[in-house]
């Protein structure tokens, strides 16, 4: 992939929903393009961070958080596509609370 940047995206799945909603995230993750599964707890697509190219994910007091380095097009096609389903199948408009979703 050429022009590999870094990404960062934090969306309003926040740490304190119930553990039924997590489990629905788990198999969202499972379902997302890339999936190779937890290493260490963390859920990885593509790769882990030796790779050149990898998403990551983490849960923090600021909501479900992404990191990636990939090409910007791949990144912004995956992440919208990771919103859209989990809206979804979480029954709320998922997105960034910086853009106003809570």
């Amino acid at each position: 992939m050429d022009n590999i940047n870094s990404h960062n995206c934090n969306l309003n799945i926040w740490h304190y929903l119930p553990d039924e909603v997590w489990a629905k995230v788990s198999k969202i993750y499972e379902s997302m393009a890339g999936w190779i599964g937890y290493r260490s707890g963390i859920p990885y697509w593509f790769g882990t961070e030796e790779d050149d190219v990898f998403i990551a994910a983490s849960v923090e007091p600021s909501g479900l958080s992404f990191y990636a380095q990939m090409n910007s097009d791949d990144w912004m096609s995956w992440i919208e596509t990771f919103k859209l389903e989990a809206s979804k199948v979480l029954g709320f408009d998922v997105g960034e609370p910086e853009d106003g979703y809570m």
